[in-house]
């Protein structure tokens, strides 16, 4: 069976492994050692760890209240995810919206 994965498009294609689909994709690009933007601890309390859809959305986990609240009030456009509060179980494609990338990193033209 073909192990779940997520690929950062602008992040030249990285592929990060899913090992455990009860866990969050913050948590998981922890363990592969990719730096991600972060504010509140993973609480689920802003929009830093922010990322987009490109592929793959019905593979996500439903959207958590945190998410749903920030949609309605407008702080996160509904093509975006929180990799704090999101699970996989199946391949996605996503990419860092311009506006939550790290300075230290250098990103890939899509």
């Amino acid at each position: 069976m073909e192990k779940v994965k997520v690929v950062i498009l602008n992040l030249n294609r990285q592929e990060i492994a899913i090992e455990n689909q009860e866990k969050s994709l913050i948590y998981h690009f922890g363990l592969a050692g990719q730096d991600w933007m972060q504010a509140c601890g993973q609480k689920g309390r802003c929009t830093t760890c922010a990322f987009e859809v490109l592929e793959g959305r019905e593979f996500l986990s439903e959207e958590s209240e945190a998410e749903r609240k920030f949609h309605d009030n407008g702080r996160l456009p509904v093509s975006r995810r929180l990799a704090c509060q999101t699970r996989t179980s199946g391949n996605i494609v996503i990419r860092v919206p311009d506006d939550v990338k790290l300075p230290h990193l250098t990103y890939t033209e899509l």
